[in-house]
């Protein structure tokens, strides 16, 4: 679990060095068309680093990965059914799962800066209780 813990924090970091980039809440709709396609890949550069987590979190446990159209979905239910996550972070991390899956599908384009800002305000927060949720699950694996 020691390894797994330092994997985990490294992708932290990574998350963090993503998070840093983000341009201010309420400021996405001053942005140019590449400036928010820009903000769209790092909102999806985050959800990455955390489904990236969970993937290492359930390796190291010997816990078979979903596969398929729905293994975006089924890694979230997964974690939550696991116990690594909480049902609200669980449910936190649904809108970004979202954005995740309409912006690998849409143009650049169709990106509303809107519908982005809740994603950009509320990023900070949802990577901290991942990372709470994360660490308390793996002490809790450490334990046994």
């Amino acid at each position: 679990m020691a390894d797994l813990g330092v994997y985990v924090e490294a992708e932290l970091e990574n998350i963090r060095q993503v998070l840093d980039r983000l341009p201010v809440s309420g400021k996405l709709a001053g942005l140019s068309d590449l400036e928010l396609a820009g903000t769209a890949a790092l909102l999806h550069s985050i959800y990455g680093g955390i489904e990236n987590i969970l993937k290492q979190t359930f390796s190291g446990r010997g816990i078979k990965l979903p596969e398929g159209a729905s293994w975006h979905r089924d890694l979230l239910c997964l974690a939550e059914k696991h116990g690594v996550v909480q049902p609200t972070t669980s449910a936190a991390l649904r809108p970004f799962m979202a954005f995740r899956h309409f912006f690998s599908h849409a143009y650049a384009l169709e990106l509303d800066p809107a519908r982005m800002e809740a994603l950009v305000r509320d990023a900070e927060r949802v990577v901290e209780i991942v990372k709470t949720d994360v660490f308390a699950y793996l002490q809790s694996q450490a334990v046994k």
